[in-house]
């Protein structure tokens, strides 16, 4: 039966690399809020920034249940910031009989801020297409991020190196 895989953790912390090696691990689609969002609305959709992600969020876990029904896998790579946001997740693919993992990458401030730096020179240069991180929104991800306790998690993925990478070493450990 397909699953889904919510991808949980921080700002540039490297869901979405990592959502890109387990699609190819297996048969899977990747649903971003983020991708939606910068395509509807550029880097900036303002104010209601995150009204419109809730909405996106809405459409896509409507749109995961279609992909599942045909046996393919769903990974959701947006950061699950809060613990209600993961409980309610589960609770929407669990009354459906769906099964959900949680998959928590997990890395130290200092390669966090390191990222942040790599991440916003490349916006800048136009290499890549995401948000900048600037004082604000960490502030605002600081605010807000509850990381996920033990029994919430069914992969911790440490990270060590540059994800893009082939020095990149991933420490995966199945709960």
């Amino acid at each position: 039966m397909a699953r889904v895989i919510l991808i949980c953790g921080g700002l540039c912390c490297g869901k979405t690399t990592y959502a890109e090696r387990l699609r190819g691990e297996g048969r899977a689609v990747i649903l971003s809020v983020d991708e939606l969002m910068l395509s509807m609305f550029g880097p900036d959709a303002g104010a209601d920034h995150d009204k419109y992600a809730a909405r996106a969020q809405s459409y896509l876990f409507s749109l995961a249940e279609s992909v599942l029904e045909t046996g393919v896998d769903v990974i959701l790579d947006w950061g699950f910031w809060t613990r209600r946001s993961r409980e309610a997740a589960r609770e929407y693919f669990g009354a459906r009989g769906i099964p959900c993992e949680l998959h928590y990458i997990d890395i130290g401030e200092a390669e966090w801020r390191a990222r942040i730096a790599k991440r916003n020179g490349d916006v800048e240069r136009g290499d890549v297409r995401a948000y900048f991180v600037d004082e604000g929104l960490a502030a605002k991800f600081r605010s807000r991020f509850e990381p996920p306790e033990g029994g919430e998690i069914d992969v911790r993925v440490g990270v060590e190196g540059d994800l893009n990478r082939r020095g990149l070493r991933l420490f995966v450990h199945r709960i």
